[in-house]
Parts: C-alpha cells; sequence; structure tokens
C-alpha cells in the first residue's frame, strides 16, 4: 500500500497501459476527505469477472469510477471519441489490429462487470461510470452530447481533468459509510484486507451513525418562523376532522367495534415452499449487514476479522410423519469463493459455533421449537455464499445424528433465505 497523503492508493498490479502511470500521478494529487475529493483507487486490479486488468477503479464517497487506459499511437492536439462510432486522431481515423472501430467498447464492457459484481455481491449501491483515459497526449477530446449523458468521459488524465470528471459523475444523494467502503473495497480488490476504519473516515466516507441521525431529523417538515403561529390553527383543526372522520367510519360498522372492522381486513401469507415433495412455510426473516454480531463461536471471530457483506435468515416449518419441524436457514454473502470456503471450513466443524437462530432472539412463532439446541446442521457453499441449515423437532427432544432431521436439514438448503 502507498500513502502519498492524498487520495489513498493501493498498489495491485502493473499498470496494463501506458498511460496509466498518468492517472495514478493525477491521483495522487486528490487531497484528504473533503480537502479535495478523498476516496480509495485501487492500482492495476482486475475485479472477479471483469474481461481485462484496470488501471484504477475509484471508490469515492459519492461514486464508483472506472478507469481504463487506452494508448494511442501518437500525441493529438484533436481527438474525436464517439462511443459507437469511429475514433479520429487530427482528423485521421484510429485503426486497431483487432478491427475496432472505438476503443470505448472495452471500457463499458468492464464498467459494466464492476457494477455486475458489486450487484451480485449486495454492495453500496453507488453509481459506476467510466473514464477512459487517453495518451500520450491529447489536446482536445470531443464527445457527442449523449455519450457524456450515459456517464463515460474520454479525457488526457491531467489532474484537473480527472478530478473534473469525478466530480461530476460521483454524484450520490448521500455518501457512502465506512462500513460500505471497506465492503466495495473488499468486493472488488478480495486478495487483500481493505483500509481500517480510520483510514476510511479520513477519505471521506460518513460515519453511519451520524447519516441515521441527520435523516431522522429530514424527514421532519420544516415550517417558516413567521408563518408558524398562523399555521397552528389549521393544523388542529386538519387532526380534528380526521379525529372525527375515524369515529364516523367505526360507527358505521356493524357492531360498532374496532374489532369487527379488522377482522374483515384480508392478511397476505407468504407462499410455501417445496423441496423434493416435502412443503415448508415460512416463518419469518431477517437481513443484516452485521454478520458477525450474530454468530457466536469460531464463526463469530472469524467474521470479526474478515468482510462479510450480509446475513440473512429465515425460518420454516415443515413436518415428518406428522411431527412438526422447525427450520433456521442462513445465508453469509462474502467477498469471493475463496473466503466463502475459508468461512464453511470454519462453520462446518464441530464444535466451532455457528449462526444465531432468530428463535433465540426472541423470533418464534406458536407452535415452533423454544430452541435449535442439539439440531441436525447441514452447510455449502455457493459462489460467495455460505449456506447452513438447522433441523429440530418442534416438541420434543432432538439428536443432532437423527436421520429423519438430517434429511430435512439437507433439504432445507435449498430454501430461500428471504421471504416475501
Amino acid at each position: 500500500m502507498e500513502r502519498w497523503n492524498v487520495v489513498r492508493l493501493i498498489r495491485l498490479g502493473a499498470e496494463p497501459s501506458k498511460v496509466g502511470a498518468d492517472v495514478r500521478a493525477a491521483l495522487s494529487t486528490w487531497g484528504h476527505g473533503d480537502a479535495v475529493l478523498g476516496g480509495v483507487a485501487l492500482l492495476g486490479v482486475r475485479p472477479p469477472d471483469s474481461p481485462r486488468d484496470l488501471d484504477a477503479v475509484v471508490v469515492l464517497p459519492r461514486g464508483v469510477l472506472v478507469v481504463v487506459g487506452v494508448d494511442l499511437p501518437d500525441p493529438a492536439m484533436r481527438l474525436e471519441a464517439p462511443l459507437n462510432g469511429q475514433w479520429r486522431i487530427d482528423g485521421w481515423p484510429l485503426t486497431r489490429p483487432d478491427g475496432a472501430l472505438s476503443p470505448a467498447a472495452e471500457a463499458l464492457e468492464a464498467t459494466t462487470a464492476v457494477a455486475r459484481r458489486i450487484q451480485d455481491m449486495r454492495g453500496e449501491p453507488l453509481p459506476v461510470t467510466t473514464v477512459v483515459a487517453v495518451g500520450p497526449y491529447v489536446g482536445q477530446v470531443m464527445q457527442p452530447t449523449v455519450d457524456l449523458n450515459r456517464g463515460v468521459r474520454v479525457l488526457h488524465p491531467k489532474p484537473t481533468t480527472l478530478l473534473a470528471a469525478a466530480r461530476e459523475l460521483a454524484t450520490s444523494d448521500r455518501p457512502c459509510s465506512v462500513e460500505h467502503a471497506a465492503k466495495l473495497v473488499a468486493v472488488l480488490a478480495p486478495t487483500g484486507p481493505p483500509p481500517p476504519r480510520q483510514h476510511l473516515l479520513a477519505e471521506g466516507f460518513s460515519d453511519a451513525a451520524a447519516d441515521l441521525a441527520s435523516a431522522s431529523t429530514m424527514l421532519l417538515p420544516k415550517v417558516a418562523a413567521p408563518t408558524r403561529r398562523r399555521a397552528l390553527p389549521y393544523l388542529v383543526a386538519s387532526v380534528v376532522g380526521v379525529l372525527l372522520l375515524i369515529a364516523l367510519i367505526v360507527a358505521l360498522t356493524p357492531d360498532g367495534s374496532s374489532e369487527g372492522s379488522s377482522a374483515t381486513t384480508p392478511t397476505s401469507q407468504p407462499a410455501t415452499v417445496v423441496v423434493d415433495g416435502r412443503t415448508f412455510a415460512p416463518r419469518g426473516a431477517d437481513r443484516t449487514d452485521d454478520c458477525a454480531a450474530h454468530a457466536f463461536g469460531d464463526v463469530r471471530a472469524w467474521l470479526s476479522e474478515h468482510v462479510c457483506m450480509q446475513l440473512r435468515r429465515a425460518q420454516y416449518e415443515t413436518a415428518v410423519d406428522g411431527r412438526k419441524v422447525g427450520v433456521a436457514v442462513s445465508e453469509l454473502s462474502l467477498p469471493d469463493a475463496k473466503r466463502a470456503g475459508e468461512l464453511h471450513a470454519v462453520a462446518s466443524t464441530a464444535g466451532a459455533g455457528g449462526v444465531v437462530p432468530l428463535v433465540r432472539e426472541g423470533r418464534g412463532w406458536s407452535g415452533g421449537p423454544a430452541s435449535f439446541d442439539r439440531s441436525s446442521i447441514r452447510s455449502t457453499t455457493k459462489a460467495g455464499q455460505v449456506l447452513i441449515a438447522q433441523a429440530v423437532w418442534a416438541e420434543g427432544e432432538s439428536d443432532a445424528a437423527d436421520p429423519a432431521l438430517g434429511q430435512v436439514a439437507e433439504q432445507s438448503l435449498r430454501l430461500p433465505a428471504a421471504q416475501q
């Protein structure tokens, strides 16, 4: 890791283009946090599923920039750079060995891969935009307006031009928190640990607690001071009117009681799920970004030291020969398959801990088990996810070695951890 007392640079590989050195030099002029722009720049990175090495992926508090370098054969005074048309250097068409008219197509493909990676790993939904850095030198770049509106900038990476593009493209309504920034870095560069929290705070990423406090006040409508007293009688009259309307509706119901009106209101129930002919009825679900807080034992220790994007938990009820079975399903999303395998190795070890079922957190259901102690447990991995399923008898003693419960736990690995 290189520290330039500016935007934090993490060099993961060599620049895939010659102009990449200019990109790195331009990024090194950005200041800490709000001094200029802040953020974390991953240099020479190839995110999983990316079609090529990238000169930089810049994770900013309000957006993600994918920077792809394109080396031109010679310096140019004027470059015409449409995304879907012929590039021209000082009036002459740019020819490439592969016959492509526009080098920007590769950049857009890389950006799409990065955006898909962030979405699949449930990263912060920041805008992902493209910068095509051209060199060795270009005096003026001409782009169609429609291409600019698509969030693509073709430029020679001087400090001023790259900074201006970042300001135009990184336009999220709210700044990314330090927790989500760490997850984004881990998602895009899973080979090393993300920067620590204090460094991300210094680079302009927000404190989640502070954001929540400010967000709650933003929901309150503001009334101008000169009109507040004048508006108060109208507000009181409106409230009284609503209360009178409610009283009238209640009076017109057949029984005149609230029980009679609520009994006629339909309630939607989640659909059942069938696996191998066995029916599973949903009994509640939960989702959180704090995986370690809802784990125990060695699993909790592992999660405390590694990035986990999200934990989903769900509960189901089924039956075996007329006897009710409670099921707990956990789905942990990790940055990549390698880390998922590491966590799975820990979770599948006897006595190494696991994920806390919702029942233990007071989320039980009528007729369900009081706990998942001595449950039959199965686990597996799927891409960057670790799946854990537990099954217990709703009544009576359970045995982890019970073959009937083991079969239910195995089937439960195919249950969704999210419920409608």
